[in-house]
């Protein structure tokens, strides 16, 4: 097979995995339910909340992986969130039980060829490099036998009453310029600042929780952060796009934090629609987009908080 043909069927088989992904992810919206909330927006919701780990390294899962494996959760409603590969469930001493399937997820990584190396080397310039995505196939510690009994367990949430004050002081560790009042939630990205009305404003003071962490997702586009492009004005593809990092990214501090996800703009479901059917890459760099925002904000969580179950931030 010639270097060209292999080039070729690479580029169509991750092209058809973005289709898949994203097929799925549209399918979700078009039927009103949202991947990043639905999970635990119904009773059928037997795993505890939290964002998704490998068993075998305790590191979590990032991006698109997140909701292919909360979906994966509620379709098949296995009690915990703890994920293996085949090999890895072997190599802990147990197994994967006869008859199971696995879940399929994804690998992103960039690579430089050889050839544009050389022409690097001798033109003196920057390499470039191209993408790559990688599918591979993990099971849920329910569907193995055999695991060790930490393996196995399945990690309590938190206590309900550390929830609100963990997001307070997270919301001061970040230094962002927060900003109490007025009569709607916003960042301003001239000016960077937040601004949420106060807590009495809101039917539930959880929801005062979610918004916040929704407006730091957005300040964590800044040029000083992680220099997302937030130029997009309402009613834009850019502006749909960059509250899809938001929404994603509130939902999976939420998820961290051991808060129920909601989602703050259902209306924008439309726009976002708009743009995954017209970028089948969209939303899996949206996903990773939001996780990069996700691990910025939760980066200042104490370091006895980080190490609760389910906290480590490390990337997958």
């Amino acid at each position: 097979m010639s270097r060209t043909t292999r080039s070729a069927r690479a580029g169509s088989n991750r092209a058809s995995l973005f289709d898949e992904i994203t097929d799925k992810i549209i399918g979700e919206l078009e039927a009103g339910r949202v991947p990043w909330v639905q999970p635990w927006a119904t009773a059928a919701a037997k795993a505890p909340l939290a964002v998704p780990k490998n068993a075998a390294t305790g590191r979590q899962y990032s991006g698109i992986n997140i909701l292919i494996l909360w979906g994966a959760v509620i379709a098949h409603g296995y009690p915990g969130q703890s994920w293996l590969t085949f090999r890895q469930a072997l190599s802990l001493g147990g197994n994967v039980r006869k008859g199971e399937h696995g879940t399929t997820v994804v690998y992103a990584d960039r690579f430089v060829p050889d050839d544009e190396k050389r022409r690097a080397r001798e033109s003196g310039e920057e390499a470039a490099t191209i993408p790559f995505l990688k599918r591979f196939t993990v099971f849920n510690a329910a569907q193995c036998e055999g695991l060790p009994e930490d393996v196995a367990t399945i990690a309590p949430p938190p206590p309900p009453g550390l929830i609100e004050p963990r997001v307070e002081a997270l919301i001061r560790a970040t230094g962002i310029d927060f900003r109490i009042g007025g009569n709607r939630a916003f960042y301003a990205p001239g000016s960077d600042f937040v601004m949420v009305p106060p807590p009495h404003a809101y039917f539930e003071p959880i929801n005062w929780h979610r918004t916040a962490l929704h407006e730091l997702g957005h300040a964590t586009g800044h040029a000083s952060r992680l220099g997302r492009d937030l130029s997009g004005s309402f009613g834009t593809k850019k502006y749909a796009f960059e509250e899809l990092i938001a929404e994603m990214n509130a939902a999976f501090c939420c998820a961290s934090l051991g808060i129920v996800p909601t989602v703050r703009h259902a209306d924008y479901i439309g726009s976002w629609l708009e743009v995954l059917r017209e970028d089948n890459r969209a939303v899996v760099r949206a996903a990773s987009q939001a996780s990069k925002a996700a691990d910025w904000i939760l980066g200042f969580l104490p370091a006895d908080d980080q190490a609760l179950p389910g906290m480590d931030r490390r990337a997958a």
